[in-house]
């Protein structure tokens, strides 16, 4: 699949402001994504524990992380579940279809 040419996009990160270029079908997610990061790193700040900036977004790309793959394994003991069950489902209308034969 073809992307976008890319285009310039405004974020403001951290009272900063920064032009990162996407393409435009990713422009959404990435505002998205600048918005998310803005509110993590504002949690971390309203803790008072980190002081400069740069531990602020450490300890912020840390939590996303964390996040991340929590839901990243909730989604694959998920798919695990679901395939166990069809495989249940798919014995069970076998037995269904051969008793139907008989």
């Amino acid at each position: 699949m073809s992307r976008g040419k890319p285009i310039p996009v405004n974020l403001h990160i951290l009272d900063k402001d920064y032009v990162v270029a996407c393409p435009e079908e990713e422009r959404d997610t990435l505002i998205a994504s600048a918005d998310y990061l803005n509110e993590k790193v504002q949690l971390v700040r309203e803790g008072g524990k980190v002081v400069s900036t740069e531990r602020m977004v450490v300890v912020s790309a840390l939590n996303i992380i964390h996040e991340y793959l929590h839901y990243k394994q909730d989604k694959e003991s998920n798919i695990q579940a679901i395939s166990k069950e069809i495989g249940q489902l798919q014995e069970k209308i076998g037995v269904a279809l051969s008793s139907i034969k008989h």
